[in-house]
């Protein structure tokens, strides 16, 4: 029976994660071990061993998360096992069997402690431990790994493999001040109907579009978005929507950024340019370069759930773990690499960003134009209704389909404001995260400036790059500078296209939209119409700063 199980899961391995070969060992899998935490509460886990003589010196890795212990990070704990790792993949509190409530972010710092203190005293475990897992069960890494290190450094992980996340889900929730809806109350729902077991809307929500969610999207106040969305409350749902601000201190306990730096094991990183987090994670590569452990990253085409980015991952990981445990020569020629749009290349960087990269400032214009020359004078306006929101058109999300869409139709609405620059007669390509500077007012005391930059193909298609949000608090009747970091890009817009920018005042439902009262955003109810201006007068010029790469 053992052998049959492994073969269809060798079977199952090339269906979800092409392109990666199984490993040599089979395994052997020992379900719902009752890992003890420090309140009493016990959270269950599946033990994963491979069999056929592994090689002891490889760690025992760890996975921690709330999605449950089969689907697709299954396949992933599986196929390390197959490379020769144990895998210990543990259901977060409250979830799928283990004890106590389900708080996101809330319990995973001393839970994940505890659980590691448990595994380092097993039999099983081979005196060295690495963690691993995307999303969520990257969260739960960083909330362990720099804790430990500073306080309990034999607890502490001995590697890191941290696929698409980041360790402050408060700065993605409430996004330069915006509240990010579709992830936030969508990823809600799913948490809320897994842990209801409620498996057959869970399904039926992947398949096609939820009317329910859509429903919780529309509704106002915000806070009760979740009994549309659901048809119950959502504690954590409202407790994200009734705190705005990142520096309180129900979002600054759950936050482990203050404790990346002190992370001193080796550390893989995984993204795409589609990802939600991929700014934040970008941003803590850095903070590890600063302090001299740069990690190994890899950057590609994909979005946050990606089939390709798994079976990539994967295989970046195993070789990184063989590479530190067992002295295995590095197959990477450089510690980053990085794919670049527009040109459909892979390139091998000694850092991120790359060498070669200076600013370069594009004006916006009257007339929609947008060049390097000093801009000319008048204003752009435009109004925004939150009752006909400008819509979202792409962007990163967890949804399935993520990438590149075409702006076109999107950029003929009167609430968006365009600027194109001229034919490009040689390429651009930018590396890093361009700066957004918008000399903005407006009619209401608070306002979102969101900006986009689109690739116009010679075909006219408007296809999407990068962009940001960022709310303001309006100040008065005169233009103040909005300042806004763009998701960070590697593309090269070629010789024929042209490079576009969008000025809008929203992104529904990826972003609430801002009612425009400056009342809390989890209790405003009534919409108002906003008369919006932007400026490109040579005293309050509105630009574009671009990081061009030069290789």
């Amino acid at each position: 029976m053992r052998t049959l199980r492994n073969r269809l899961s060798r079977w199952a391995q090339s269906r979800t994660l092409r392109g990666l070969t199984p490993g040599p060992h089979d395994f052997e899998i020992r379900r719902n071990l009752r890992v003890p935490m420090d309140d009493g509460v016990e959270l269950l886990a599946d033990l994963i061993l491979p069999t056929g003589d592994p090689d002891p010196r490889l760690p025992t890795i760890v996975i921690r998360g709330p999605y449950g212990r089969s689907g697709p990070v299954a396949g992933q704990a599986k196929a390390l096992a197959r490379e020769g790792f144990p895998v210990l993949f543990q259901s977060c509190r409250g979830t799928w069997g283990s004890g106590g409530v389900f708080t996101p972010q809330v319990d995973e710092q001393r839970d994940g402690i505890a659980t590691h203190r448990w595994v380092r005293a097993q039999p099983w475990c081979t005196g060295r431990v690495a963690t691993f897992g995307p999303s969520y069960m990257g969260y739960t890494q960083w909330a362990v790994a720099g804790r430990l290190q500073r306080d309990d450094p034999d607890l502490a992980p001995d590697a890191l493999c941290l696929l698409v996340t980041m360790p402050d889900f408060g700065a993605i929730t409430w996004d330069n001040g915006a509240f990010a809806l579709r992830n936030a109350l969508g990823w809600s729902q799913m948490m809320s109907r897994m842990i209801h077991r409620e498996m057959l809307p869970l399904l039926l929500g992947m398949l096609r579009p939820d009317r329910r969610l859509l429903r919780g999207f529309a509704t106002l106040p915000l806070s009760a978005g979740d009994v549309a969305a659901t048809g119950r409350r959502i504690h954590w749902y409202r407790d994200w929507v009734t705190h705005e601000r990142l520096t309180d201190d129900y979002w600054t306990s759950q936050s482990h950024t203050a404790s990346v730096a002190d992370v001193t094991a080796p550390t893989y990183m995984i993204t795409g340019w589609h990802d939600i987090f991929l700014p934040w994670q970008l941003r803590n590569h850095a903070r590890l370069a600063a302090a001299g452990r740069p990690p190994r990253l890899t950057i590609g085409p994909w979005g946050h759930s990606a089939p390709e980015l798994g079976a990539t991952a994967i295989g970046e990981a195993t070789a990184f773990l063989k590479e530190h445990f067992l002295g295995t020569p590095s197959a990477r020629p450089a510690p980053v690499r990085a794919y670049r749009t527009g040109a459909g290349q892979w390139h091998d960087l000694p850092s991120w960003p790359p060498p070669g990269v200076t600013g370069r400032t594009w004006h916006l214009h009257e007339a929609g134009r947008l060049h390097t020359g000093v801009p000319d004078g008048g204003v752009t306006g435009y109004v925004y209704d939150p009752a006909d929101p400008t819509p979202a058109v792409g962007g990163p999300s967890l949804e399935p389909k993520q990438g590149p869409v075409d702006n076109a139709a999107h950029e003929s609405r009167p609430d968006v404001a365009v600027f194109r620059g001229d034919v490009l007669t040689e390429a651009v390509t930018i590396a890093g995260a361009p700066i957004a500077r918008i000399r903005f007012r407006s009619s209401r005391p608070s306002a979102d400036v969101f900006v986009r930059i689109c690739d116009v193909h010679p075909d006219g298609r408007s296809m999407s790059v990068c962009d940001a949000i960022r709310r303001v608090e309006v100040s008065g009747g005169d233009f103040q500078e909005v300042e806004i970091e763009l998701w960070p890009a590697f593309h090269t817009f070629a010789a024929g296209h042209r490079i576009s920018v969008q000025v809008s005042s929203g992104a529904h439902p990826r972003y609430a939209r801002n009612p425009g009262s400056g009342e809390p955003a989890g209790s405003a109810a009534t919409l108002h119409r906003a008369e919006q201006e932007i400026s490109h007068d040579p005293a309050r010029p509105s630009h574009l700063d671009l990081p061009v790469w030069a290789p």
